[in-house]
C-alpha cells in the first residue's frame, strides 16, 4: 500500500533529546559540525568545525582527541582562524591559515600548500608559539599541531575551520 510522506514541520522548532537544533526563528543551533551540500554538484561539500587544544597538542573537536575526517579521493580547501592565549591573558597570537590537502583513494593525506598570516601577536621575547598542519593521525585524519616553547604558562588554542571537499576523480 502506498504511503504519502509529509514534510517535517514543527511550529516550535526541532530538537533532539531536548536540545534545540532549529529554533522557531529557523536558526540552526547546538550542532557539533555542519555540512552543506549543493544538490546539483553531489561531489562537493563544505563543513564547519570548532577545534581546541592546550600547549603542545593536536587540535581536536572533542575531549577524546577526535580529528577531522577528510573524504578519500578529494581535494580539500581548509580555511582556519586560530587564536592561542596564555592562562593570564598577557600574551596571545591570532593566525589565519589556508591549507590545501589532497586525499588519495586509500586515505593518505598530502599537503599541497599552506599559507599562514599572523594577524597579531603579543608573544614575549624568548617564547615561540606555532601552528602547523598535522597529517600523522592515520588514514583520512587531519588537524593542526600546536607548539609552545620558552614558557611554562598554559596556552589555550581555539580554532574555527571551514573545509571545502571536492571529489577529484
Amino acid at each position: 500500500m502506498a504511503t504519502n510522506l509529509k514534510t517535517l514541520d514543527s511550529v516550535g522548532g526541532f530538537s533532539v533529546d531536548k536540545t534545540i537544533l532549529v529554533n522557531e526563528l529557523k536558526d540552526v543551533k547546538n550542532v557539533n559540525s555542519l555540512e552543506v551540500k549543493n544538490s546539483f554538484y553531489d561531489d562537493s561539500s563544505v563543513s564547519h568545525y570548532i577545534m581546541r587544544g592546550v600547549n603542545n597538542s593536536v587540535l581536536s573537536v572533542d575531549d577524546v582527541n577526535t580529528t577531522i575526517v577528510l573524504p578519500s579521493n578529494t581535494i580539500n580547501f581548509i580555511e582556519t582562524s586560530i587564536i592561542g592565549i596564555n592562562d593570564n591573558a598577557s600574551a596571545n597570537i591570532s593566525t589565519k591559515l589556508e591549507t590545501v590537502m589532497q586525499v588519495s583513494f586509500t586515505g593518505v593525506l598530502t599537503e599541497l600548500s599552506t599559507m599562514e598570516i599572523t594577524v597579531g601577536d603579543t608573544i614575549p621575547d624568548g617564547q615561540t608559539w606555532t601552528v602547523s598542519p598535522f597529517l600523522g593521525g592515520g588514514a583520512n585524519q587531519f588537524s593542526y599541531q600546536t607548539t609552545r616553547a620558552g614558557t611554562s604558562r598554559i596556552i589555550k588554542w581555539i580554532a574555527y575551520l571551514k573545509v571545502v571537499s571536492i571529489d577529484w576523480s
